[in-house]
């Protein structure tokens, strides 16, 4: 119960520490988003050769790649956990706004900042508790059941950045709501071209 208490104020520290920064921690948080999500599309075309290379191997040469299964599904929480962030960004996620969207303007936005609040505070938990398990996967050496032995602590530490950094996302979002003028306009589907309007 301690450490959730202290996760909870830590993420409120956080969110403070991004108020402060204001603009420029949406910038850097941009930055990171992108260079993370490119990682993510690396993964995936890396992937794709590597399922294929398995097939050819299998079927043309009778001689399968070991582990293929389990390197794959290493490969996956990578993809998602590393591109999620920039999906947020873009509000990407499937969402169910019906209710919300029929609110008075001042409850719609009342609701979006408790909303990514408790977010955030869900999301800093899961970063803190994954980043326990994915250390204790490192400690002893977790491996995949069969050969050649994949490690599974790089794939359980993925999860824990890509909740790190959604929860940041949210804050800024959150921030965003409350405090506009301190940040710039919630990210457009280019970041490197300037608004038109």
């Amino acid at each position: 119960m301690t450490e959730l208490f202290v996760v909870i104020l830590l993420t409120f520290a956080v969110i403070a520490l991004l108020a402060l920064m204001g603009a420029r921690a949406e910038f850097l948080q941009r930055r990171m988003e992108s260079l993370l999500t490119y990682l993510s599309a690396a993964i995936i075309l890396f992937l794709m050769a590597y399922v294929l290379a398995e097939v050819l191997m299998r079927y043309a040469f009778n001689s399968p790649l070991p582990g293929h299964l389990e390197g794959a599904e290493l490969l996956l929480p990578m993809i998602v956990f590393l591109a999620v962030s920039y999906t947020q960004a873009r509000n990407g996620h499937v969402g169910m706004s019906l209710i919300v969207d029929l609110l008075p303007d001042r409850a719609r936005l009342l609701t979006d900042i408790v909303t990514l609040i408790l977010s955030v505070l869900t999301c800093a938990v899961l970063a803190y508790f994954g980043a326990k398990q994915a250390y204790f996967s490192w400690q002893i050496d977790d491996v995949t059941m069969t050969p050649p032995y994949w490690s599974i602590w790089p794939s359980a530490a993925i999860v824990p950045v890509g909740y790190f950094l959604l929860s940041v996302r949210m804050s800024l979002q959150a921030l965003q709501l409350i405090i506009p003028h301190r940040f710039p306009e919630p990210v457009a589907d280019d970041l490197e071209s300037p608004s038109t309007t």
